[in-house]
């Protein structure tokens, strides 16, 4: 039934009448309730001019329903709003938020409903959680429920056995690993699943929308590697057919100024025309505040098949890799790391083409393989890399009209040498043998090098070495 159906309710000039709600701020409601008593008075006075005592007694009296009927209307208008209410919706940490128009706009309700699906999608059941003392949440989930296999052409497989490692002349040699922050607590994920660090909405409403979560910015790739806002000091080789890389990284924290930048050394494996269609097999450490919230330098892998559009990801947030080990999460912080003119840490990481199965392969430090990026993902790294890349990459965004000050290695410039710069050791490329080779017709670039730079060398020990890296902003780099 209509309000206005009443005729004591059709009223003009009404003035506005406040609740408190508990939860809210007061409200101020043009309400009826107000109105139809100032309507009744003046009826009544109308009725009764010959005397306005008479009239001031008659309207005190009227009938005695009508503060009932308000007190109903109060309890009404009270009860109803909640339920007028958008529906709520699911924090980070569980709680339900008000989804109400009148406090959240409809673009953002949109946006968290987005990042709320795309979790559902992408934190799948765990059987076993394990908090890290840094903050992060491992889950350990089926290995065959991890993102990978949502892929239309892995749905029902499972992980493919380990392939056989590439040879080398060089006896295997066993390096001081550095392992990761949640693996501190002693507690480890059961065999037959694997360490998935877990992502929050929080890490999804930092990106630029919930689409880009997760990938690099889209940006125009030279074949030197440079792009706009992306600064490099690395070293390459191209002009050969390559199936593998091979490398020891030095693990430091270097300060990132931005939420927006970050700071990464990695391996590059490259393959395709430089243009749309470049693929690129990546995997390293970061230091990345938008992705991950905080100023811990991560394992990560990344790929791409078209220069960072529309298709790949960083570690498993979508489906791509494939991980196959229960003891490394692939987005976890690692611990511990290198101090200046103190110990030094360092990774060893492996990628290389499984020769019968085409499958590109992942080892973490000595003999933990990581998992794999199924040969179907890929173009051109379907056949084979046709660049190799070894360094460091930082993000320069001058937001505040100059150079930034984030550090790329250790924050110290490659002059500085051991304990000082970040450094990259024992560099070798796989050929289409499986056997690993030290590296030939090596290439050095260092975009900004008054802000970066790099130095490269070879001994017994070490092999090929090179240290890289800077400070950024400085006399010298404005």
């Amino acid at each position: 039934m209509k309000l206005d159906s009443f005729p004591w309710t059709k009223l003009e000039n009404f003035e506005p009448f406040c609740i408190l709600h508990t939860t809210r701020q007061p409200q101020c409601i043009q309400t009826v309730v107000v109105s139809a008593i100032k309507t009744t008075t003046i009826q009544s006075q109308q009725r009764h001019r010959h005397s306005k005592k008479m009239a001031a007694s008659i309207s005190l009296n009227t009938n005695p329903m009508i503060p009932i009927f308000v007190a109903f209307l109060l309890v009404f208008a009270s009860s109803v709003s909640p339920a007028l209410s958008l529906p709520a919706l699911v924090s980070d940490s569980g709680s339900r938020l008000l989804a109400n128009q009148t406090f959240r706009p409809s673009k953002e309700v949109l946006r968290l409903r987005r990042a709320n699906a795309y979790l559902k999608k992408i934190n799948k059941p765990a059987v076993k959680t394990i908090q890290s003392p840094d903050g992060d949440v491992i889950h350990c989930v089926l290995s065959h429920l991890q993102p990978a296999f949502d892929h239309p052409e892995l749905k029902g497989k499972k992980p493919l056995d380990p392939p056989e490692r590439p040879r080398s002349n060089e006896t295997r040699e066993t390096v001081a690993e550095s392992y990761q922050l949640w693996t501190d607590s002693g507690e480890s994920c059961p065999e037959g699943t694997v360490p998935i660090r877990r992502t929050t909405v929080k890490d999804v409403l930092r990106a630029s929308s919930v689409n880009r979560f997760g990938r690099k910015l889209r940006r125009h790739v030279r074949r030197d590697s440079t792009g706009s806002g992306h600064e490099h000091a690395v070293v390459f080789v191209n002009g050969d057919q390559y199936f593998g890389a091979k490398a020891s990284i030095n693990v430091w924290s270097p300060k990132v100024t931005s939420e927006y930048e970050f700071s990464l050394s990695q391996i590059w494996l490259i393959s395709g025309s430089f243009g749309n269609d470049l693929n690129t097999i990546e995997a390293g450490w970061q230091v990345s505040p938008d992705l991950y919230g905080d100023g811990y330098p991560r394992f990560f892998t990344y790929w791409t098949t078209d220069a960072y559009q529309a298709t790949g990801c960083y570690n498993l947030l979508c489906s791509g890799f494939v991980q196959t080990n229960n003891k490394i999460a692939i987005g976890a912080a690692i611990s511990p790391r290198s101090s200046y003119n103190g110990r030094q840490f360092d990774i060893g990481l492996t990628v290389w083409k499984d020769p019968k199965h085409g499958n590109w392969w992942l080892e973490y430090g000595s003999g933990l393989l990581v998992g794999y990026w199924p040969a179907f993902l890929f173009s051109h790294l379907r056949s084979h890399a046709s660049m190799v890349q070894f360094g460091g990459e930082i993000v320069n965004s001058r937001s505040a009209g100059y150079h930034t000050s984030t550090q790329m290695g250790s924050g110290h410039f490659a002059d500085e040498g051991f304990g000082k710069a970040s450094y990259f050791r024992n560099l070798q490329v796989v050929d289409w043998d499986n056997n690993l080779l030290p590296l030939a017709n090596l290439h050095l670039l260092a975009d900004h090098p008054s802000c970066y730079n790099i130095r490269q060398g070879r001994n017994n020990v070490w092999g090929t070495y090179f240290y890289y890296g800077g400070p950024g902003r400085n006399v010298r780099c404005p």
